[in-house]
């Protein structure tokens, strides 16, 4: 419990840490002056971490150079000491002193002639205020550290719920919801809104022929490249089910829907993942189909990717390895 005595009188010095020393408080420190003292406390962007850590200061209301209400006032202003409990010592008996005291950032106040009773329960008082406070910023340390792991642990559950576990893609759940979003919004705006549907081909036959864990495999690198083609914010790349794959591509008319698709069906060729039991290639290709429309009341989403997957069965129909567009049917 270190205790700072800040005060001009050789004798008030002494008799401080007399009550003080008697009643058990060890650790005192005494200053002659405001600049010893904040020699002390290490005011001023001094290196706080190898002073006294003082729970309480006793300071004199009148000493030369700085009186005990300024130098209150300085000390309450470094961030490092503004807990710091100061009891301010004084003779003065004016009601506008205390207040300018108070209004410093003093605690509490005794008057001289100082009576060991009073300064000890004063003492005391401060003390456990000081303690209360302090245990207080623990709890609230605690607190906002509790609140930062839970807000992380939320944030975390909410990617794991609009991810699909498998390919790092968003879940059906999280595309029912952008989709929703994004026809309202290409309603409101009165803009072109495509939907790109995607099938690996014979993936059935893959699973078979290599296992189910080469078709995790191959369900990873095809969703890493799909992916990749939604470069946009507004852009979402989703797993629709199994070896399906979904598109949202916001703002977007068919042919730049077409590009897309185009790209991503390429992306995917380009890996050359071997596919032994594939009629529409030796190695892993997608059937891909795009829809475009611009949303309004007289429409419902529902037709958007009917007409998207319509166009995907077309371009199984027609051999697969293929983009097809809606408008082609």
């Amino acid at each position: 419990m270190g205790i700072l005595i800040v005060d001009d009188s050789k004798d008030s010095r002494d008799l401080l840490k007399t009550f003080l020393k008697g009643a058990g408080y060890k650790d005192i420190t005494t200053a002659a002056s405001a600049q010893e003292a904040f020699e002390a406390l290490g005011v001023n962007g001094a290196d706080h971490r190898h002073k006294i850590p003082f729970k309480v200061i006793l300071m004199d209301g009148v000493m030369p150079e700085m009186n005990g209400i300024e130098a209150c006032r300085v000390i309450k202003a470094d961030a490092h000491l503004a807990d710091i409990p100061v009891i301010m010592v004084t003779a003065m008996g004016e009601q506008e002193s205390l207040n300018e005291a108070f209004e410093a950032g003093a605690t509490d106040y005794i008057t001289k002639p100082v009576k060991k009773i009073e300064l000890l329960a004063r003492v005391r008082s401060v003390l456990r205020l000081h303690q209360e406070m302090e245990r207080r910023k623990v709890r609230e340390k605690e607190l906002i550290e509790t609140l930062k792991q839970l807000s992380e642990a939320n944030r975390v559950l909410t990617l794991l719920s609009a991810q699909d576990g498998l390919t790092g893609l968003a879940n059906r759940r999280h595309f029912d919801e952008n989709f929703s979003a994004e026809w309202r919004r290409a309603m409101r705006d009165r803009q072109p809104l495509s939907v790109v549907m995607a099938d690996i081909d014979h993936f059935k036959l893959y699973n078979d022929h290599y296992g189910h864990q080469g078709g995790d495999t191959c369900l990873r690198q095809v969703a890493a490249v799909i992916g990749q083609v939604a470069r946009r914010p507004g852009d979402i790349a989703a797993r629709y089910g199994g070896e399906e794959f979904v598109l949202i591509l916001p703002d977007t008319p068919l042919e730049g829907g077409m590009r897309i698709a185009e790209e991503a069906a390429a992306a995917v060729r380009a890996l050359r993942l071997p596919h032994e039991k594939s009629s529409a290639a030796p190695y892993v290709t997608l059937s891909m189909g795009v829809a475009c429309m611009v949303p309004d009341r007289s429409k419902e989403m529902k037709e958007l990717i009917e007409r998207a997957d319509r166009a995907l069965y077309a371009a199984k129909r027609q051999g697969r390895n293929r983009v097809k567009a809606a408008a082609e049917e």
